[in-house]
Parts: structure tokens; C-alpha cells; sequence
């Protein structure tokens, strides 16, 4: 027991003296530093660069090496990378104070020597140093750098004269080319690797990944990887902010922490990383077509040739195009108070068309009125504004109003519900809907409709030439014409009544009989008769009363027919 505590007494001590030793025996301006990297040869190293902070990695060439070469493969980021050779003087002391804390290359950067400066590059795309090997060189030494944020890089020497045979080889021209472009769809072509074309047909350890999106070309796979992984965790991290949870940021720092402090001469298992990417094509053939694109859009793509045995890539140097315009159909300008006949020509399921309106004075109020003149077709009617829709509804033959408020302008989108029954409209009709616009300023919504639209006439007051009709009005003061056609034997028989979407416009002024102005305040006493003469005896007339408007179609009555008395 005494034994013990004189041991923890002792190792106390050494704990409370040890920092003042060591920073007496240690030079002035000498910095702890990590043990230092030995690049090895023939492997893909992966390197983790802190930002600001430069890494050296050492490595030497076995004897008689006539070359080398040297290839930095950054990821997603610009770094700054520099390879040199370090002769030494004489060779390092064996007995040094600090030389337990250091790597033996560290003990020959600090010794006395020359370096001599062999390669330098700045970028964020692969490069490579190729040359011949120093003879009286010592150590060789690679810095590396990031400048901007964390990054990583992938570092692999190669000894000899040859190419390394690590990389998958690109052809004389790396470009990617557009063979041609759709309103969903772009075509692409390369020239093939030659690696793929010395390969026999049997052996696929080489093939492409074609690789879109609309934000950016990639220089590496590793650059796109980060990339998916970035929005993965920005997914993600909405998630977690929904439900609250503080814990990522923590996570997300820790995770740097862990991946700054692992070992960075552990290889990086890239074959498993080519499943993150969703490649559009792939395979060995040198023409892809890329689909499922958004119209009007802009995409960047990019070609990587992969390496199956060595876990490595080439990147071809990326193109971009824009996909066409979507076929928008044809906008017609309704003018104020204009009465337009819409025709649908297409007889398929779905047939549209589509128009503006833009109504005057300040308030930007409207009124759009429109009827289908199909027997028992329906029609569609969407009212947007600046993308939003304001209302929409199907209409049949019964006339129907819109009201429109509060916009500048109004797109009327009108569509066929389903193929028409019976394309032949009635009354010699050449027209689908009838529509009308006008600017309602001075009004606050939809006009007021009569209480019932049909018209009565009166047996006892029907004579040999002349009868009596009646039928409901509104409380606001408007105008009334009365229209009559004489029907033959034939059409008497069957009744043949006008077609409700023939408005006062189509009719001809000899059937004419009258027009008068009705208003009354009390809804349910607005009733107004017309006595019309001038008839034959024994005849059958269909009769037609129109509300006329100023703003709107004019709203027709259901047609009446009426036989005369023959003997009186």
C-alpha cells in the first residue's frame, strides 16, 4: 500500500514538472507537430486538408527509379498542391534532445540541406506530375493546402517512366457533345476511352456514368458525391429543425473532429461511393439520352469514366445545355364587350383554348358571361390571374356569369369535358360556347337574373290574329325584344323551338316585333305582357324573349310556340 502511494506521489511530480523541462530542452520557435505521412507507392491515398493548414506527405524512390509520377485528385474544392525534392547536407544526428517526438522525415525537413522546387498547381481538377527522378535526392516532399473550407484529396505516386495504369484513360478530345436537344429530353455524345476500347467485349471492368443536374458541372466524382451528400443533409437537417432537435450541429462538429483525426493514408473505398450517384446512363457505349427533364431549364453534364478494379474515375470536361420551351397554346385578346363564338375543331377528349381579358377603369372589375351551345355538352371554364386560380366551374346551357374583381388581367382557359355526344349543334349553329366580356366599373357584382325564364301565354286572350304573353322581369330597369318565327306544317307537328344560344345577333330584323324598356322595385310583382298582332289565323309561331344587357349576352327566354285561332 506504501509502495503505491509513493508511485502516484512520484507520477504526480513528473506531471507538475514535466511541461518546463520539456520547454527548456525543446528549440525556441519548435511547434508539436503530428507524425508525418509516408506517401505509400502504388495506392490510393485519401488526405483530409483543415482549412489553412498545409499537409506534407514524404516519400523516396527505390534505386535506379528512372521516373515517377505524382497525381492529386482534389474533391470538390480549389487547393493549392506542390511537390519538391530536399537534398540533405550531412545526415541527420541520431542523439537529439526532441528527436523521440519526431518522424525521421520530420528530422530531415528541419536539418541543414537545399530544395529544389519540381511542380506546382492551383485548381479544383485532377493533375498529374510526370518526370524524372532526382539521384541525389534525400526525401521528396508534397504540400498540400486548402484555403477555403475542410476538404479532401486523393493522392496516388506511381515509380517508373510508363503511365501509372491506376486511372482510366481519356481520349484526345475530353468534351462532351450535344447531339441534340428537346423540350424534355437532351442527346449526348463522347469520344470513347481508350481504355474501354482496348478491353476485350467479354471484360467490363470499365464503364461511364453520365451525371445531370441543374446547378453546376462536376470536376470529380468526389465533388459530385459532396454535392448529393450536401443536399442530403440540408434534407435532413429541416427535418430535425421540424422536430426540434439540437443534437445535430453537435454531431456534425464531432464528425469533422473524427474524420480530421483519422488516419489519412487509409484508402477510400470508391467503388462503394459510385452507388450514391444516379447515374442516367451507363454501360460502355459513348451516346446517352438523358430524359425526364423540365422544360425551359437549364442542365449541366457531366461524363466519368469508372474503374471497377481500381476504385478510381476520369472526369470528361462537361457541357451544359437548355431544354426548349414548353408548346404553349395560342392566347387570344377578348376586347371589351366583344361577343366571341368559340369553336372546338378538335374532336378528341381533350380540346382547350384559351384567352385574356384586361378590363378598364381602376377597380378592375369585369363580367364574363358564357353558354354552351352542345345538346347536353359541358364545358370547362378556369379563371386565373398571375398563376393562381380565381374560379372554376362547368358550364352547360344555361348562361352563367363570373364575376371578375381585383386583378389587371384574367387568363379564361376553356376546355371540353369529354367527346361530344353529338357533334352537330343545333339551329345550323357553327359555334362549341358563346362568350362575352366586359368591364363592369361602375357595378359592385353580378347582375340580377329573373326569378324564372319562361313565358306564358294566355288561352282566352288568343284571337285569329293576335295573342297575349307575359313573363317576369328584374328590378333593374332593362330592355325587352320579342322575336317570332311562323312555323310550317311540318315543324308545327314537331315543335321545332330555336336553339338557346341564338341571341338577337342572329336573328333577322323582319322577326322582330318589339322591344320595350320594364323595371319593377318588388321582385315578385315584376311582371310584364306584350300583346303581339299582325298574325294569321290557324298558324303556329314560336315566340323568343330577350333580356338585353349592356354588359353580358343577353339573356334568352325558353322559346314559346302559339297556335292561332282559325275562326273567330
Amino acid at each position: 500500500m506504501a509502495l503505491t502511494s509513493l508511485s502516484w506521489c512520484l507520477g504526480a511530480a513528473l506531471v507538475m514538472f514535466w511541461p518546463q523541462t520539456h520547454l527548456a530542452l525543446a528549440p525556441e520557435n519548435e511547434v508539436p507537430l503530428r507524425p508525418t505521412t509516408w506517401l505509400p507507392e502504388g495506392k490510393m491515398t485519401a488526405i483530409t486538408l483543415p482549412k489553412g493548414r498545409t499537409r506534407r506527405l514524404f516519400f523516396t524512390l527505390k534505386k535506379k527509379t528512372r521516373g515517377m509520377s505524382v497525381t492529386v485528385s482534389p474533391c470538390d474544392l480549389p487547393i493549392e498542391w506542390s511537390l519538391a525534392a530536399r537534398t540533405l547536407k550531412d545526415k541527420p544526428l541520431k542523439s537529439l534532445q526532441w528527436s523521440t517526438k519526431k518522424s525521421v522525415p520530420e528530422v530531415w525537413w528541419r536539418g541543414p540541406g537545399t530544395e529544389e522546387k519540381m511542380h506546382s498547381f492551383t485548381g479544383n481538377t485532377v493533375d498529374t506530375y510526370q518526370g524524372p527522378s532526382y539521384p541525389h535526392t534525400s526525401v521528396y516532399i508534397l504540400r498540400l493546402r486548402s484555403k477555403q473550407k475542410n476538404t479532401r484529396v486523393t493522392v496516388f505516386l506511381h515509380e517508373g517512366l510508363g503511365p501509372p495504369g491506376a486511372f482510366p484513360l481519356l481520349p484526345a478530345d475530353p468534351r462532351v457533345h450535344t447531339l441534340g436537344v428537346g423540350m424534355t429530353s437532351v442527346t449526348l455524345s463522347w469520344a470513347p476511352s481508350v481504355s474501354i476500347t482496348r478491353l476485350p467485349l467479354t471484360q467490363k471492368s470499365y464503364e461511364y456514368c453520365v451525371l445531370a443536374n441543374p446547378q453546376q458541372n462536376y470536376p470529380s466524382v468526389c465533388a459530385a458525391q459532396q454535392s448529393v451528400r450536401k443536399d442530403n443533409d440540408q434534407k435532413q437537417e429541416k427535418k430535425e429543425r421540424r422536430r426540434r432537435v439540437t443534437a445535430w450541429p453537435i454531431l456534425k462538429e464531432w464528425w469533422w473532429q473524427q474524420w480530421d483525426s483519422e488516419s489519412e493514408s487509409a484508402p477510400s473505398s470508391l467503388v462503394d461511393e459510385f452507388a450514391d450517384l444516379q447515374c442516367a446512363c451507363q454501360g460502355t457505349e459513348s451516346v446517352c439520352t438523358v430524359s425526364e427533364l423540365l422544360p425551359e431549364t437549364q442542365y449541366y453534364f457531366d461524363v466519368f469514366v469508372f474503374d471497377r478494379v481500381n476504385g478510381t474515375s476520369a472526369a470528361y470536361k462537361g457541357t451544359f445545355a437548355r431544354t426548349h420551351e414548353e408548346a404553349r397554346p395560342a392566347i387570344t385578346t377578348l376586347r371589351d364587350g366583344e361577343l366571341r363564338w368559340v369553336t372546338f375543331h378538335d374532336q378528341g377528349v381533350r380540346s382547350e383554348q384559351f384567352f385574356s381579358f384586361r378590363p378598364r377603369g381602376l377597380q378592375q372589375s369585369g363580367l364574363l358571361t358564357l353558354q354552351s351551345c352542345g345538346k347536353g355538352e359541358k364545358v370547362k371554364v378556369t379563371v386565373s390571374s398571375k398563376g393562381q386560380v380565381l374560379t372554376s366551374k362547368a358550364v352547360g346551357g344555361d348562361l352563367e356569369h363570373i364575376w371578375l374583381q381585383g386583378s389587371p388581367t384574367y387568363l379564361i382557359h376553356l376546355e371540353r369535358e369529354g367527346t361530344a355526344t353529338d357533334p352537330a349543334l343545333p339551329g345550323g349553329l357553327t359555334a362549341s360556347v358563346k362568350l362575352q366580356t366586359s368591364s363592369a366599373y361602375h357595378r359592385r357584382g353580378v347582375p340580377s337574373l329573373p326569378s324564372t325564364l319562361q313565358i306564358k301565354s294566355f288561352n282566352r286572350l288568343r284571337g285569329c290574329n293576335s295573342i297575349t304573353l307575359a313573363w317576369m322581369g328584374t328590378e333593374e330597369r332593362s330592355l325587352y325584344c320579342v322575336y317570332r318565327r311562323k312555323l310550317g306544317s311540318s315543324e308545327a307537328e314537331t315543335g321545332a323551338l330555336t336553339a338557346p344560344c341564338l341571341g338577337p345577333e342572329s336573328r333577322s330584323d323582319t322577326e322582330r316585333v318589339l322591344c320595350k324598356y320594364f323595371q319593377e322595385l318588388n321582385p315578385r310583382r315584376a311582371v310584364t305582357t306584350a300583346v303581339i298582332g299582325g298574325l294569321e289565323p290557324g298558324m303556329a309561331y314560336v315566340f323568343d324573349v330577350y333580356l338585353m344587357r349592356r354588359w353580358g349576352i343577353p339573356i334568352k327566354y325558353a322559346s314559346k310556340m302559339v297556335k292561332t285561332r282559325k275562326e273567330c
